[in-house]
């Protein structure tokens, strides 16, 4: 079973105008809502190429209640620790010719809502797989993702930690099966500028030396490159197409990656992830598997 978690869901609010005038009345001329986070964004698009998962994390109030709602509603099994107080976010994404975001605090976490978190967590099986995304609220310890590893490294379970900085540093003594960070994130966790294929090699392979077995970087325009757990190097283009939307384009790389993996090749998981970021990316939403299909045999 595939697992989930998202320490601060939303309801992403996307509103498309022609100009946005601060200070005035605007009026949308397309607007939808989604059901967000960076573990839930990974959830939906599992879904679309057929892997189930269970998505674990944190809900409340009435917004709280949608997201639960919604997921089930396409068949993902949603398992949150329900809060007693506040509200889940409301995350407003307008889009003009620039993007501008407005993204909601988050409801308090509180210690008890954490443990019945663990407690979630502690019934994951020897080959099981979880995948951590995201930022952490204000309300948990920064260390959070380095705990969860920290008390499954006992067991055969496969990890997955998309993140920055020290928050991806951290973890990596524990092995996780993939990482995401993009080119630029790989340079500042090294405080160096990176410009070449072979530099970003070079540096993804110091990732993989701290512990990664696969590190997957992805370069925007100029495709990605993963290094996988043989020390094989693979490389893949982008997808070519207008890009309407950058929310979850990471996520779906990820979701595409994990799904494409479950056979060991690597080379197929790499382009089933570039294809299901593109997807996400030339769309509305998150990726469809029609759309994920088209893409894949292009590359």
């Amino acid at each position: 079973m595939v697992y989930t978690v998202t320490f601060n869901p939303a309801i992403d609010y996307v509103v498309r105008m022609e100009k946005l005038k601060t200070g005035e009345v605007n009026r949308a001329s397309y607007e939808e809502m989604f059901f967000g986070g960076k573990g839930i964004n990974v959830s939906i698009v599992l879904n679309e190429l057929g892997i189930k998962s269970k998505a674990l994390g944190f809900t409340a109030g009435f917004t709280g209640e949608a997201i639960e709602n919604g997921l089930m509603a396409m068949g993902i099994d949603a398992d949150f620790v329900r809060l007693e107080k506040g509200n889940s976010r409301i995350n407003v994404k307008i889009k003009t010719n620039e993007e501008t975001e407005i993204n909601g605090q988050g409801p308090h976490i509180d210690e008890n809502a954490l443990a019945a978190l663990f407690g979630k967590l502690d019934k994951l099986k020897d080959g099981d797989t979880l995948i951590l995304a995201g930022s952490i609220p204000n309300s948990l310890p920064s260390d959070i993702y380095e705990k969860i590893l920290q008390r499954l490294s006992c067991r055969n379970i496969m990890t997955v930690v998309d993140a920055t900085k020290d928050l991806l540093l951290n973890v990596l003594k524990y092995e996780p099966f993939l990482i995401k960070p993009n080119n630029h994130e790989l340079g500042e966790m090294f405080g160096v500028k990176l410009t070449t294929i072979d530099e970003i090699e070079k540096y993804a392979r110091k990732l993989q030396e701290k512990g990664a077995k696969n590190v997957l970087i992805s370069m925007a325009g100029d495709g990605a490159l993963l290094v996988d757990e043989n020390g094989e190097t693979h490389i893949s283009g982008v997808c070519k197409g207008t890009v309407k939307n950058s929310v979850g384009a990471g996520d779906s790389m990820v979701a595409g990656f994990v799904a494409g993996s479950a056979e060991g090749d690597y080379e197929y998981a790499l382009k089933l992830g570039t294809a299901a970021g593109g997807a996400t990316a030339f769309s509305d939403g998150l990726a469809t598997k029609e759309k994920i299909t088209e893409l894949l045999n292009t590359l």
